[in-house]
Order: structure tokens, then C-alpha cells, then sequence
């Protein structure tokens, strides 16, 4: 299998992972889907996320990801999934408040993106559960602990 992923990266930041770990994230999340893959990683600021996250969630200020699907019309063949937008700077924040290292956080955060990315989703109690036990299966497979357990924190 292989997974296609260009990564945009429109800010200067130290804290942002490398290709290599960006595509073993986004390789470990699509383990079981059949078909080859691409997608785009866009890493941004505050005010774009904030821009994005008002237009597409009518939800004010910046959030950790936004997963946009390519939604296929049946006449074209792609291997698009879609968009992964992160920002760099609220994972960061995120990472030290929960004491996580941040890598872990980046891992977490590009799995649960991918998998909106493939229909999951977590609006319901019983989609959220769903949701966050397949990040924890994937999370463990590369050897990072449950992100939704507190005694797992740094």
C-alpha cells in the first residue's frame, strides 16, 4: 500500500514533526484501508485556523485540526481522502497543558484527523467511543499510550 501525503507547512516552527513521523502516523491510520491514498497536510497558524474554523464550524477562535473529506463525484478516479489543516502552535499548548510530549500529541491529533478523513466521527457518545478506541488500537501499535487516559500523562 502506499499513502501519498504533501504536507504545506505555512509557518516557521521547530515543533512541527518531520515527514518521515508524519507519514508513519498517516501510514499506521490507514493500516487496514484497501485502496492507496493521498491526502494534504496543511500546517498553520492561529489566524488561519481561526479563519477556517469560523467558515466551516461557525465556531469562533483556533482549533487543534480541521479534516476537510474529498467527497468523490462517482464519474472521477482519485485516491483523494482530502485535507488535514493543523495548527502548530494550539497542539503545542495542548501537549504541555495535558503533560504529553508532543510528538505523542502530533500522532494522536494526524490519526484522529485521518480518520475523520474515512467517515469516523464522534458527535454521538456511541461514535465517540468508536472513534476513540480505534485511536487507541492504532496509538498502540506505535507504542504511544491511551491519549484519553490521565494517569498516561507525562
Amino acid at each position: 500500500m502506499m499513502n501519498s501525503i504533501e504536507i504545506q507547512q505555512e509557518i516557521a516552527s521547530d515543533d512541527v514533526p518531520d515527514s518521515g513521523l508524519l507519514q508513519t502516523w498517516v501510514d499506521a491510520a490507514l493500516k487496514d484501508y484497501p485502496d492507496d491514498t493521498e491526502l494534504v497536510i496543511r500546517i498553520v497558524d492561529k489566524p488561519e485556523i481561526s479563519q477556517l474554523n469560523e467558515h466551516y464550524r461557525a465556531k469562533p477562535g483556533p482549533t487543534n485540526i480541521l479534516s476537510f473529506p474529498f467527497d468523490v463525484p462517482d464519474y472521477i478516479e482519485t485516491n483523494l481522502l482530502g485535507d488535514l489543516v493543523v495548527c502548530a502552535p494550539v497542539l503545542a499548548e495542548e501537549a504541555l497543558a495535558q503533560h504529553k510530549t508532543l510528538e505523542h500529541h502530533w500522532a494522536h491529533i494526524i490519526v484522529h484527523g485521518v480518520l475523520h478523513l474515512l467517515g469516523y466521527d464522534h458527535v454521538e457518545d456511541n461514535e465517540a467511543e468508536l472513534m476513540e478506541a480505534k485511536e487507541i488500537e492504532i496509538l498502540a501499535q506505535l507504542n504511544i499510550d491511551n491519549p484519553y487516559n490521565e494517569a498516561n500523562e507525562v
